[in-house]
């Protein structure tokens, strides 16, 4: 029934219905993202602002009595005044001027207590928008444990706001946030605020307002200089970094291999089953040599994928990424870019969107321009299943570097190495010439080293996973259906023809005499177009053709792949993954991000190009 119908008040009773929606905002690591994890749990999910790449997510908070409020997590910001995509973003939110997103009804604005003279400034714009405004002074539990306090009333009654201490890693004093949600919302009290627009003043501002607070600023910490000294030295640094990498590549490989072979078993086991109970027919044939072999060869590699994203949910939270972006600056300049340019590349390794996204924050634009165009070469974890596949299959497992680093292993690191190397040079040129621009100065806040909390990576792997999942449920399901219809016409008597007389065959066939010179057959050929749709999707694509003759377990594939290429044809192969841009939705998003089809056409016919001509060369010299 619409509200028209409903007679006099409808409106008003709808209006009152609507959640509550809260704002969080604060400065880039101080835990904003750790406190909207903690009140909403599993209730969330990421999306994009309308007409922008701008990430954020939204989650609802379960409070007492059944009662819910909707969050939405800002992105980090240093101040309100739009210079970058990210603070122009979080200025139209709370302005309420962001298309399908209501002004909010009030804000929580999250800053660090142990650097409180620098995160205050962010009050003052906050405070003048004159909506309900909870300040929550967060990481209390180091500013007790180094020496440092604030008198809170104090701070509340210079503010005019309420203002609470919290630890969101421990939950503690999130009593605070809850009444603040569910009771009255009061409007801030005005008070003498600085000239936004003049940053000095708010500084100064936010020293005064801190010191009148009887704000201490906690002691540094013992161990944080010490980690420093390690790893933020320039041979000891990049050294520690060789060290942590080699650990999770061994690790993808040895660690996850009890997982996949499990996943291996019970895939064939149901297969079977379901095998058993269809019959024969071709229903069977697309249920289990179609979909149940390509999506099953690519849910086996979940494991490795989940150790991926374990390593860098690790690094990140315990704040050891940023000192590797401030060691790899100097890598970045000599390539012509700068060190905030190693935070999309290194986001890149787990997929090139969102890394193309965080871009943004890049304030040059001839800068940007250039990241976003080598973003892709980093090897992001769709190439995991591929990589693994082709290796398991042709390399042998050997000490390499002693028990630290296998043979399989280093082969997997070296492929990583050179898509970085691609993107290295890639920019190196591109910066020589017509994106040359001149050099800024890299400036990046050193968060804290903090022990992990299993809560944020669980949910970190648990989103990762999911991801991953619905992809194979959706974009590779799709395509083994398509392929096993292509793969079954035309009848011959009523029975599917064999595979190579099939339209998927004959298309194979086509194209195979361009890639033949690669060392690659016709089964690869139809892989390699089908995975323009996602990078994995030529597993898949693999484990359904093969599935068709008979291959239907991991072991099979892989005996299948060394009947049908040889060594050189397998490297290849590697190489031409490790540099063709096989993925439409990252072109999509360059597009977007670009403004128009001119950089993602060069872009994809350069990889493309590279990749062809780098296997070709790679198949001569090894076969």
């Amino acid at each position: 029934m619409s509200v028209s119908q409903q007679g006099p008040g409808a409106a008003d009773a709808v209006q009152v219905a609507r959640h509550k929606l809260v704002a969080i905002i604060g400065p880039p690591n101080s835990g904003k993202s750790t406190l909207f994890n903690r009140l909403t749990g599993l209730r969330q999910k990421v999306a994009n602002f309308p007409g922008v790449t701008v990430e954020h997510r939204v989650g609802k908070a379960h409070m007492a009595g059944h009662h819910e409020v909707d969050l939405v997590d800002l992105p980090g910001v240093y101040s309100m005044n739009p210079r970058s995509e990210d603070e122009r973003v979080s200025h139209d939110v709370l302005q309420g001027r962001m298309e399908g997103l209501e002004k909010p009804d009030a804000i929580l604005l999250v800053l660090d207590s142990t650097n409180l003279n620098r995160h205050l400034s962010l009050a003052a714009p906050i405070l003048s928008l004159g909506l309900p405004t909870l300040i929550l002074l967060n990481m209390a539990d180091d500013l007790k444990s180094r020496g440092g306090q604030v008198n809170v009333e104090l701070l509340a009654a210079q503010l005019g706001a309420p203002v609470a201490l919290i630890s969101a890693v421990r939950g503690e004093g999130l009593d605070a946030v809850r009444r603040f949600l569910t009771g009255g919302l009061g409007v801030p009290r005005p008070v003498e605020l600085p000239v936004l627009q003049d940053v000095p003043a708010c500084r100064q501002w936010a020293r005064r307002m801190a010191s009148d607070a009887k704000y201490a600023h906690p002691a540094p910490q013992v161990w944080t200089r010490r980690l420093d000294g390690l790893f933020l030295h320039p041979v000891a640094g990049p050294a520690v970094f060789v060290l942590v990498v080699l650990l999770v590549f061994q690790t993808i490989f040895t660690g996850a291999r009890p997982m996949m072979d499990g996943i291996e078993a019970l895939v064939s086991v149901t297969g079977g089953a379901i095998g058993g109970w269809l019959g024969e027919g071709w229903v069977k044939s697309l249920a289990v040599d179609g979909i149940w072999s390509g999506v099953g060869a690519v849910v086996v590699f979940l494991p490795q994928i989940l150790l991926l994203f374990l390593f860098i949910a690790l690094l990140e939270d315990s704040g050891y990424l940023a000192r590797a972006a401030l060691i790899a600056d100097r890598t970045m300049a000599r390539a012509g870019l700068q060190g905030k340019s190693f935070i999309p590349l290194l986001s890149a390794y787990a997929c090139a969107v969102p890394a193309i996204m965080a871009t943004r924050t890049i304030e040059s634009k001839r800068d940007r321009i250039a990241t976003i165009l080598i973003a892709p070469f980093m090897t992001c974890s769709a190439r995991l299943p591929v990589y693994t596949l082709i290796i398991a299959a042709f390399i042998p497992e050997k000490q390499f570097v002693g028990p630290l680093l296998g043979s399989r292993a280093a082969a997997l690191l070296g492929l990583y190495l050179l898509g970085f190397l691609a993107a290295f040079v890639t920019a190196k040129m591109l910066k020589s010439s017509i994106l040359e621009s001149e050099r800024t100065p890299f400036v990046l806040e050193m968060p804290p080293y903090r022990m992990p909390t299993l809560r944020s990576v669980g949910l970190r792997l648990y989103e990762r996973g999911m991801a991953f999942l619905k992809r194979a449920g959706t974009v590779i399901l799709a395509v083994t259906i398509v392929l096993w219809v292509l793969a079954s016409i035309p009848m011959q008597d009523g029975k599917a023809p064999p595979i190579e007389q099939s339209l998927a065959g004959t298309l194979g066939r086509a194209i195979e005499p361009v890639i033949e010179p690669l060392g690659f057959n016709w089964k690869i050929g139809i892989g390699l177009v089908t995975s323009l749709a996602a990078r994995e999707v030529i597993v898949g694509t693999l484990g359904t053709i093969y599935g068709m003759e008979g291959e239907t377990d991991a072991a099979g594939l892989q005996k299948a792949l060394q009947s049908d290429l040889t060594f050189g044809g397998a490297v290849a192969l590697l190489v031409f993954f490790a540099f063709a841009m096989q993925c439409m939705s990252t072109l999509a998003v360059v597009r977007r991000e670009t403004g128009g089809w001119k950089w993602p056409a060069i872009q994809f016919a350069y990889m493309s190009g590279l990749a062809y001509i780098c296997a070709f060369i790679t198949n001569q010299l090894l076969s």
